[in-house]
């Protein structure tokens, strides 16, 4: 392995451990007059200059620059260009990382839902702010843990930009205000989920009053998960932590009715016995 090459995937293994959008494009095929591009490699992210040349003259800018949407939009694409020599083609490999959790609120939820989050192998992140609570020994499994202001950290990590599309964020306070307080640093986050815990009645409330006291469109609470959690009839701390767990799960894989799967197999049928065609 080259010197170059090396260096290209430490900078990948960076960004990975940093939780960094990082890419690496490949040239998989060129014309005539670019043949030395061919298996070529740069290294892309979405905030600085790319690390590596692809050695592809005038069509390098456009191609970084579509590799960069590429990468916006975290899915793997090969990108093809037809140029006036030949046919051009680029493999755009987006490096995933970890989904991370962020449990707001340290106490009875949190703690088994912390577990949960980091047996499915997501980055779990608690933050309270009453260090009592914010403890390392009460949540040994969970990646970090933080005593800090809510509202205040909250706005401060979407001012800097680490509530990104990878991010799931559960508000599960102490006390309603608290979570509405940090809803609202947070609504119009590019976060992949938003659960806020709470009553029907109660969320409901929230939402109507938020509407008409500071303005914000009723359709904007529409993505935030309030009650949160899918309907299994949770009671205990840890049965509502699964619920949870698998409403996020069923967000981040993107598919999932939430209804038990025996259920496929079994025909309808009415309290009597009779099918809902009718037939006995």
């Amino acid at each position: 392995m080259s010197e170059a090459s090396r260096e290209l995937i430490a900078a990948i293994l960076r960004s990975i451990a940093a939780r960094e959008p990082v890419a690496l494009v490949t040239v998989l095929q060129s014309p005539p007059n670019l043949t030395k591009a061919r298996g070529r490699h740069a290294v892309i992210w979405l905030d600085r200059p790319p690390l590596g040349e692809l050695g592809l003259g005038d069509w390098e800018h456009q191609a970084l620059t579509d590799a960069q949407k590429v990468l916006a939009g975290r899915q793997h694409h090969v990108l093809r260009y037809l140029t006036p020599n030949g046919v051009l083609e680029l493999f755009v490999e987006v490096q995933h990382r970890r989904p991370h959790l962020i449990i707001v609120g340290a106490g009875h939820v949190a703690q088994p839902l912390a577990r949960i989050g980091g047996l499915c192998d997501f980055y779990v992140t608690v933050l309270d702010d009453r260090p009592q609570f914010a403890r390392l020994d009460r949540f040994p499994t969970a990646d970090q843990v933080l005593a800090a202001p809510l509202q205040e950290t909250m706005r401060r990590w979407a001012q800097e930009g680490r509530l990104d599309q990878d991010t799931y964020i559960v508000l599960v306070t102490r006390g309603h205000q608290h979570d509405v307080d940090c809803l609202l640093e947070i609504l119009d986050q590019p976060v992949a989920y938003i659960g806020m815990i709470g009553s029907q009645r109660r969320v409901r409330a929230v939402f109507q009053l938020l509407s008409e006291e500071r303005g914000i469109p009723t359709e904007k609470f529409d993505r935030v998960h309030a009650p949160i959690g899918l309907d299994i009839g949770a009671r205990t701390p840890a049965e509502i932590a699964v619920s949870i767990m698998a409403e996020i799960i069923r967000v981040f894989r993107g598919s999932g009715s939430g209804a038990s799967l025996s259920d496929q197999r079994r025909p309808h049928r009415s309290p009597r016995g009779v099918s809902a065609s009718g037939a006995i």
